[in-house]
């Protein structure tokens, strides 16, 4: 029964999966064009930090903590009272958030105005030198017109939340195309057009009114989803006479967001760090961190979002045996994926990002600013994504403290470790500080889970952690080697060395999975399970 239960909720995760990935896909294709056409340096610094404050709103309250809140509230409402309390709950928490949101989007960006006012002064300049540079200057230009962006996706993230209730995992996942398709058009566009750097910066505000234009549209498709599924947000006066809703929120959300937002905080930490060290720091940060995303939104935010949902309703009938379950498969996989993913970023970095960046206003001085940062941001893959596996344990029962005490923790060694590594490693030594801050933070909760009698199968965990280093290692440094060969045999005029990694690529995951599945590992087995049974349904 149990083994059913996780393979089937690893199928939905994988549904979800595939819709993420083709949205990181696009987002790789989009890196491409705003490395080519945005460069290394100050203008690529401005987009990348002031595009990075909208994105951390969206984490932190759309796919973040609200989101991860309200499934449980949700699914407890409509257990007890039916849909129609669901939709005049929603219709309570989407107008107060609404008018929260509309408050925080006018104060950053009447902020980010008067700072620019102020830094333009001969006052301003003098006693902050850093907000008179091109790079500061264009991100308090450009901030203002990207911040309602975070309007819109906050509640695209809430709207995703109520649909994950209704096991509507895919059609949510594959909205986050939009944003790709529009960024990815705009882009190829000053690419053809060949765009000066003088024109860059007016080419900027273009490129923010594509974000807005993606936003809305997506929050009104997601909208059009959810009145499909009769849940659509009913405001009437008389419902905000009961908020308990709010009030439940109010004690969940506000540990919860800090208690998820380790990452997304230290992320942008880094990015505020990294101003400092020239203008090629923070591009390198963002290129990287946009090629670690792959695996973290492909595999681990997806299982994670239908986790949270299969262990709200574990935790709802105070199953804790169902609960560690579910987490030690899920944690098993993360290691199975995620482990040769970093080994894969770790050796390969370098035709990596040659392949999707070098390039029109991109240079070799612009690649080698990378080499540590995706060294270190690659080892920190699996931490990552372990992370997003662990925290629906705690959020599923509504435990929002201990996430946020040990996030707290986690930022402050991560600032701290920033401080010390970041002028000797540069960016190199914000990605480490990142990493090690991430995996303190595990290591707290994990131990936690561990004192509270959570059966998490140690020793299994460690057998396949190992198992997964050893083969991927095994198999990367093989082809560490090769890699010359088929680069000089598959590379083409028109497709440089995109075949010899495509290859690449091809040959590390089945020369891996090949060899777990002759060592008898457990993972590759129920994948096919999977397959098989999918193959069965077709033909009933």
């Amino acid at each position: 029964m149990a083994h059913a239960r996780q393979t089937g909720f690893l199928k939905s995760s994988l549904g979800v999966a595939f819709a993420t990935l083709l949205s990181r896909a696009l987002g790789l294709v989009r890196v491409m064009f705003e490395a080519r056409v945005l460069g290394g340096g100050s203008v690529a610094s401005a987009w990348f930090l002031a595009f990075s404050i909208p994105n951390l709103f969206r984490r932190l309250l759309g796919e973040g903590a609200l989101g991860t809140a309200l499934i449980p509230l949700v699914a407890q409402a409509e257990a007890e009272h039916g849909p129609d309390k669901v939709r005049r709950d929603l219709g309570v928490v989407f107008a107060v958030l609404s008018l929260i949101l509309a408050l925080v989007v006018a104060l950053i960006a009447g902020g980010a105005l008067g700072l620019r006012a102020f830094a333009r002064s001969e006052t301003g300049a003098a006693m902050f030198p850093l907000l008179a540079t091109e790079r500061m200057q264009l991100v308090l230009a450009i901030l203002p017109l990207l911040m309602p962006y975070a309007f819109f996706i906050c509640l695209v993230g809430v709207v995703g939340a109520v649909l994950n209730t209704r096991k509507e995992f895919v059609l949510p996942a594959l909205g986050a195309l939009l944003l790709n398709f529009f960024l990815i058009g705009g882009l190829g566009w000053g690419y053809y057009r060949a765009i000066p750097p003088a024109g860059l910066p007016q080419f900027l505000n273009v490129l923010s009114f594509l974000v807005l234009g993606s936003g809305a549209l997506q929050l009104v498709l997601m909208l059009l989803l959810l009145w499909y599924h009769g849940r659509f947000p009913s405001l009437k006066r008389e419902s905000f006479r009961d908020c308990a809703i709010l009030k439940q929120l109010w004690k969940l959300v506000l540990p919860g967001m800090i208690g998820g937002a380790a990452l997304q905080i230290s992320f942008l930490v880094d990015r505020m760090l990294a101003i400092w060290l020239g203008p090629q720091a923070v591009p390198a940060l963002n290129n990287v961190d946009r090629i670690v995303d792959l695996p973290i939104g492909i595999f681990a935010l997806a299982l994670g979002s239908v986790l949270m949902a299969n262990m709200a309703q574990a935790a709802a009938r105070g199953s804790r045996e169902e609960l560690a379950e579910d987490l030690v498969f899920s944690l098993r996989h993360v290691y199975f994926v995620c482990i040769p993913m970093a080994v894969l970023v770790m050796l390969f970095w370098q035709p990596l990002i040659r392949m999707l960046c070098l390039g029109g206003n991109y240079t070799e001085s612009d690649l080698e600013a990378t080499r540590y940062v995706a060294i270190f941001y690659g080892a920190g893959i699996p931490s990552f994504c372990v992370l997003k596996v662990v925290l629906p344990v705690y959020y599923a029962r509504k435990m929002m403290k201990i996430p946020l005490y040990s996030s707290l923790v986690s930022i402050a060694c991560n600032i701290i470790l920033n401080l010390c590594l970041m002028w000797t490693l540069k960016q190199g030594g914000i990605a480490l500080s990142t990493v090690l801050a991430s995996m303190l933070n595990n290591t707290i909760l994990i131990t936690l889970l561990h004192r509270e009698g959570f059966n998490l199968q140690g020793r299994l965990m460690l057998l396949t952690g190992l198992r997964s280093l050893l083969l991927a290692g095994a198999v990367g440094v093989g082809l560490y080697f090769l890699y010359p060969q088929l680069r000089r045999m598959l590379e083409l005029p028109w497709f440089g060395e995109f075949p010899a990694f495509v290859a690449l690529m091809a040959l590390f995951g089945g020369l891996y999975f090949g060899a777990s599945f002759l060592l008898r590992a457990a993972e590759p087995r129920e994948f096919f399970d999977i397959v098989r049974r999918r193959k069965k349904t077709e033909k009933l």
